[in-house]
């Protein structure tokens, strides 16, 4: 069926639109087999007619052709079977009687909190069923709230009203808004709480209903999330939350048919018995005897203190006594240190509501420290961080909900830097307990561990000299905190053994000498840790002393040499050479280089043109975009891939100054166009130049290149 239409717009919840989609999904539900309706609306007053049109298609076998007979009818939109079928796709949990409308990913997905759901087709809120008629064609019709109790099947409900005296004033004139429990959720009360009610039904039973009355209608999209109304018993509060799922809770009860518009208010049916509620979450604490452990914890902090019995919406996640004993040995240093109660604290409090049946599927929210949590479900079990912790659900106070968890939660900020390590780094944390750097690492003092991922500690890395693989290690572990957000390029970093690490910054990532850094950096409370998908290697060679004992580059030294530029090489600074290789040189004769050296000019650009300035690690260049690098002699090298295999060589001169030298298989230019005015020289460049355009221009000639770049050394001799 496709709509056609601009009708006027209403203001509608979230609750509104989920219960719309699901009357999409459900739409075939009420078409006859064979037809596909075409409805077109237009925006026109309520008492105008819409126009429809049904396309029917008839076979006729004797022309084997399909014939198509359009009808036209004119209908009112409200009354046409076709139009408005009126039902509701919903999910119902399989094994349990837990209904929902759905949302687009439980939908897709199948299932709700990791459980199997059944796809069901009813009636919408609102409309019922004729016998002989496909789909709820028929609304349902309006009456009192009492009247209405029996037509949204809130039996119990009703007959408790009868019991309380209340049945004059459900059936009287007013506008009400009740939240009626639906017969499972009285026969879910517990049964001496329930014996209670009923014993004293002129007090207690209409003490409780009233608990579920406003002295107002409230529809569904006037239910506004950290809402609270008055209720009409002592106006005691009903907080509503109102969720981005769909899901509206009062006092944490759900929701499940909303808007059954009575004569006088309107009757939403809920899942739970709602409790009159009267305490902050503070009040909870001080008197629940399992939380005594918690209450003087936050003792500790009296502004967390103050907070939690003030007015606000908050969720606790409250650690009971025997979860404090599990931890006791890690909370004692946490708990002497205030700083870190009040971050261990506010990492198990929320700034939101979460009541447990809004929660659907796993979503992250962010603490009060700070840093976010991971808030799932399985089955009827809420999650925290993938763990199943919850012990007891849904505590309403006045001023939020509490949770109470059979585990402590605990931030990283709280941990010490050792315990930073993950599963992912795991290898790298074994090597630093087994090779006694983590005893080396006093308790008083900061550190930064540079963890390389497990896949870095391959066999030929796990079979080296125990020895040599500590000296290396120590120069992954920092003598002082630096988080990601105190890098910068050109920093020097201390380690642990002597040496004196260089920071370079990138568009998309930060690299340490030769290794990047991943996602997944994380801060403790005397340190930080960063994430590394290599070994670090620090340098101990100049550029030239390298590519000397490598013995690739003996072409491109030579030309250096004869250039004037082999100080270049030798000198401090920061500089990434584009080294090619001897092979880039292949068919070059010995007349070649004749032609190449003759102008020395034009030798010296060229070479210039393999020199970026700054040091480029190849994890630090984006993928997938062109990066442009600022070449010595003045143009942009431009960097449209860095092919596999690139070997980053850290290079050093006299004072660890290292250099960055990719190795490549052929001279490195730049996409630009390059003057030869001599026909020679052009045919040379031609035949092992292959990245930019070379062009000829008659009486051209290379202006000399100024040595600005190279250190002039000046030796005084003091004679006495």
């Amino acid at each position: 069926m496709l709509a056609l239409s601009h009708l006027s717009q209403v203001d509608a919840s979230a609750y509104d639109k989920i219960v719309s989609h699901s009357r999409i999904r459900a739409k075939k539900q009420g078409l006859p087999s064979g037809s596909v309706t075409l409805l077109i609306g237009m925006s026109l007053k309520p008492d105008l007619l819409l126009v429809f049109v049904s396309i029917y298609q008839c076979w006729v076998k004797s022309l084997n052709t399909s014939l198509f007979f359009f009808v036209l009818f004119f209908f009112n939109c409200s009354l046409h079977p076709l139009g408005r079928i009126n039902m509701c796709a919903i999910q119902e949990i399989i094994g349990t009687k837990k209904k929902y409308f759905s949302t687009c990913r439980n939908w897709y997905m199948g299932s709700i909190c990791g459980k199997k759901a059944l796809v069901l087709y009813e009636c919408c809120p609102g409309y019922m069923q004729l016998e002989g008629m496909r789909g709820c064609p028929a609304a349902v019709p309006i009456d009192t709230i009492y009247g209405t109790l029996g037509v949204v099947k809130a039996d119990i409900t009703k007959q408790y009203v009868d019991m309380s005296k209340l049945t004059e004033q459900t059936q009287g004139a007013g506008s009400y808004t009740m939240f009626a429990p639906s017969d499972e959720a009285w026969e879910q009360l517990d049964a001496t709480k329930r014996t209670e009610l009923l014993n004293n039904e002129n007090t207690l039973l209409y003490d409780a209903l009233h608990c579920h009355m406003v002295s107002k209608r409230f529809l569904t999209k006037d239910l506004k999330n950290d809402m609270t109304l008055e209720s009409m018993h002592s106006k005691l509060g009903l907080y509503i939350n109102h969720y981005s799922n769909g899901i509206i809770t009062v006092n944490c009860a759900r929701i499940i048919h909303g808007n059954q518009v009575a004569t006088n208010g309107v009757v939403h049916v809920i899942d739970r018995v709602i409790a009159p509620v009267k305490n902050t979450i503070r009040d909870v604490i001080g008197t629940n005897e399992e939380l005594s452990s918690l209450n003087r914890a936050v003792k500790k902090d009296s502004s967390l203190l103050g907070k939690l019995g003030q007015p606000g919406q908050y969720t606790l996640f409250a650690p009971t006594n025997k979860a404090f004993e599990k931890h006791k040995e890690g909370l004692k240093r946490i708990l002497q240190d205030k700083t870190l109660v009040q971050a261990f604290l506010k990492y198990h409090l929320l700034s939101s509501v979460q009541c447990s049946e809004a929660i659907l599927a796993g979503s992250r929210y962010e603490t009060l420290e700070g840093s976010s949590i991971e808030i799932g479900c399985d089955g009827d079990s809420l999650t925290v961080n993938g763990i199943k912790m919850v012990l007891k659900k849904d505590i309403v106070t006045s001023n939020g909900v509490i949770h109470l968890i059979d585990q402590v939660l605990m931030p990283d900020s709280v941990k010490q830097v050792t315990e930073l390590v993950g599963e992912s780094q795991s290898t790298f944390g074994h090597q630093v307990t087994k090779l006694g750097l983590a005893a080396a690492m006093g308790p008083g003092a900061q550190y930064t561990l540079l963890a390389p991922l497990n896949t870095v500690f391959t066999d030929k890395v796990m079979s080296m000299d125990q020895h040599l693989l500590k000296i290396i290690l120590k120069n992954h572990i920092l003598k002082l905190k630096v988080t990601l957000s105190d890098l910068y390029n050109g920093q020097l970093l201390e380690t642990l053994g002597g040496k004196f690490l260089r920071v370079f910054v990138y568009r998309t990532t930060v690299c340490i000498e030769n290794a990047c850094m991943v996602r997944g950096s994380k801060e403790g409370s005397n340190g930080a840790l960063h994430l590394m998908k290599s070994l670090i290697s620090t340098p101990s060679n100049s550029m030239y002393e390298l590519l000397q004992k490598n013995g690739s580059f003996t072409v491109f030294l030579s030309l250096m040499e004869i250039a004037g530029l082999t100080e270049l090489l030798k000198q401090e600074g920061a500089y990434t050479i584009f080294a090619p290789m001897d092979d880039a040189f292949d068919g070059v004769t010995e007349q070649d280089m004749k032609t190449l050296t003759s102008d020395i000019n034009a030798l010296r650009i060229i070479l210039l043109y393999h020199f970026s300035n700054g040091i480029f690690i190849s994890g630090g260049l984006e993928g997938s975009v062109t990066n442009l690098l600022e070449t010595m002699q003045g143009n942009n090298l431009q960097m449209l891939s860095w092919p596999e295999p690139y070997l980053d060589l850290p290079t050093a001169s006299m004072k660890e100054n290292a250099n960055e030298i990719p190795e490549k298989q052929r001279a490195f230019l730049p996409l630009t166009d390059l003057p030869v005015g001599r026909e020679d020289l052009l045919y040379l460049l031609q035949k092992f130049i292959k990245y930019m355009q070379i062009k000829f221009v008659s009486g051209f000639n290379y202006k000399e290149v100024p040595f600005t770049f190279i250190n002039k050394i000046i030796t005084t001799h003091v004679v006495e």
